[in-house]
């Protein structure tokens, strides 16, 4: 299922929406205390990714995942092979601002 939290998701799967070929990778910044949206884009930025499907992605987030190139999809929930196929289908929403306030992840934002 696609966490609807793009900081603080536990993994990120990360597809070749070509060949389908999947790559399952831990989020380093799921439990931090403090920045994990900033910290969960840098991680997606460095294994070179172009396109970031999510629920939800806050404005700090956003802005790092901005700056890396990197365009981003919403998809509300369901699982990664609904979310991969309504993506080829030119179903999902680029955003063009974040989708939530800052801390909604937390316990910190609701």
């Amino acid at each position: 299922m696609v966490d609807p939290r793009f900081g603080r998701c536990a993994y990120f799967i990360v597809v070749d929406p070509i060949t389908e070929k999947l790559e399952a990778a831990a989020n380093p910044a799921a439990d931090a205390m403090g920045g994990a949206g900033p910290q969960a884009a840098q991680t997606v930025a460095n294994k070179g990714v172009v396109g970031l499907i999510t629920g939800n992605v806050g404005p700090n987030a956003f802005q790092t995942l901005k700056a890396a190139n990197i365009r981003i999809f919403q998809f509300a929930s369901g699982t990664v092979k609904e979310a991969l196929a309504k993506y080829k289908k030119g179903e999902l929403r680029e955003l063009s601002d974040s989708s939530v306030p800052q801390h909604f992840g937390s316990s910190r934002g609701k």
